[in-house]
């Protein structure tokens, strides 16, 4: 269990839901859960999408969600191809939904909406052109 915020059920459902979200298009979804950083919280995320995502699809389009509940802290980092086509106000609106959601204890309720919703997204923009082989792993990383 991560601290009081995530059990192994809910982590397991994050995962079917990028999973879903990821289903229709050549986009990839990774949530990192971040428990050691202490501050610069913007920075490690930005390390940590670097070394998850960055480069790492072929139309740039991964979307990280990093988390460090304990500090209260979220950090939504898209790829130049995803961000080209939403904009810093699709962010901005995942952002405001999840941390009002967070504040109110439904942590889960708050991750597997935005990971659905990020899906949407990128379907639209990137739907699947035939093969459709999974870039990234979905699985949740944490540090």
């Amino acid at each position: 269990m991560m601290g009081n915020f995530l059990t192994d059920q809910q982590i397991a459902s994050l995962v079917e839901a990028i999973q879903s979200a990821e289903k229709h298009s050549t986009g990839e979804i990774r949530v990192h859960i971040d428990s050691t950083t202490e501050d610069q919280n913007a920075k490690t995320a930005f390390e940590v999408f670097k070394k998850l995502c960055q480069n790492k699809t072929v139309e740039r389009n991964a979307v990280l969600f990093h988390v460090n509940f304990e500090k209260k802290y979220l950090t939504i980092i898209g790829d130049v191809g995803i961000h080209d086509k939403v904009y810093q106000s699709f962010w901005d609106h995942l952002h405001d939904y999840i941390t009002s959601e967070f504040a109110k204890g439904n942590y889960h309720k708050a991750l597997k909406s935005a990971i659905l919703e990020t899906g949407i997204e990128l379907k639209k923009h990137f739907p699947v052109k035939g093969e459709n082989p999974n870039q990234l792993s979905n699985e949740i990383t944490f540090s």
